[in-house]
């Protein structure tokens, strides 16, 4: 099977292309490097340097026909989507219907959509939170990506293009950018292996789903695989887990004794945020299978070899 993933040299992107490489796949990867390094993605992949919005990636696609296409490529900044909505629509929104339009007409067999759980569903009335759930988001980052989703399961009856969309939780794990939204994981533990200290906002009660990046990468590829999965699909734990208790984990694995400075809370940051996996699980047969304890040891054991990961100062994805 050929796999063309967007985004594939990313944080999860390059995870993804690992797992479709060691899966036997044929690996090509768009990516245009503004976040994304070449170094992480595999040497069995092909590499293609372009913008999602341009030509080229369109011919990319006509020239490679593929029967799949991961769509792991965005403007993933919140703060930034703040400051540049007009950007953050024109990557997130048009970017990915010009990519869909060159599915169609390449016949591709599946897309498969790495979208955002916590930006789209807002604060919530049900946690951990199912997919048949209001969608709320409160950042134009948000407001895009649920519209992607949209346009992607619009061009599925329309073009023959089975589509799936992955909503993740808060993913975490090696190759995480510090600098990254969303990222306290990888923020915590540069700042813990650099001896700073870390600042946690609020009383750090606020609540997150984290689920470690391998985990999701397995998601995407039983996404792939599978003929019954479509619409939105949960990738989480559906475990709440405080702030407080992230950090006090971090700090124990790397046998620190320091504790977190508090600082004034975020305005509108939201309070609590789990996502159900059930329908991952009834789908795709997919649970997460790394102890949150487990995915933070990995984590600091590749910040530790590779410090250039640690001490990035670039966005997400």
């Amino acid at each position: 099977m050929n796999v063309v993933v967007t985004g594939g040299a990313g944080f999860i992107g390059s995870h993804v292309v690992d797992r479709l490489v060691d899966r036997g796949h044929g690996v090509v990867v768009l990516d245009n490097l503004s976040t994304g390094r070449r170094e992480r993605v595999h040497a069995a992949a092909s590499m293609r340097v372009c913008d999602l919005r341009s030509v080229n990636a369109v011919e990319l696609i006509t020239q490679v026909r593929p029967d799949v296409v991961v769509h792991a490529a965005a403007q993933a900044s919140v703060v930034r989507s703040l400051v540049e909505p007009l950007e953050d629509a024109e990557v997130n929104v048009l970017g990915t219907v010009r990519l869909l339009q060159a599915c169609a007409s390449a016949r591709v067999q599946r897309f498969v959509y790495v979208s955002t759980g916590g930006a789209a569903y807002g604060d919530t009335d049900v946690i951990p939170t199912p997919e048949d759930h209001p969608l709320r988001p409160t950042s134009p980052y948000g407001v895009s990506k649920v519209s992607a989703e949209h346009y992607a399961h619009c061009f599925g009856p329309l073009y023959g293009l089975r589509t799936v969309t992955l909503r993740l939780a808060n993913v975490y794990g090696p190759r995480q950018d510090p600098a990254g939204e969303a990222g306290v994981v990888a923020i915590f533990a540069s700042r813990l292996l650099q001896g700073h200290d870390c600042v946690i906002h609020g009383d750090g009660g606020q609540t997150r789903d984290f689920v470690y990046v391998g985990d999701v990468a397995d998601a995407v590829v039983e996404a792939i695989h599978s003929r019954e999965a479509t619409g939105p699909i949960n990738i989480a734990t559906g475990t709440e887990t405080t702030i407080n208790v992230l950090y006090e984990g971090l700090a124990r694995v790397m046998g620190l004794a320091r504790a977190a400075r508090h600082d004034d809370a975020r305005a509108g940051e939201q309070r609590r945020s789990a996502l159900s996996p059930a329908r991952a699980r009834l789908l795709l047969g997919w649970a997460p299978a790394t102890p949150l304890e487990v995915g933070l040891a990995r984590t600091v054991a590749h910040f530790t070899e590779v410090p250039a990961d640690a001490g990035a100062q670039r966005g997400r994805r």
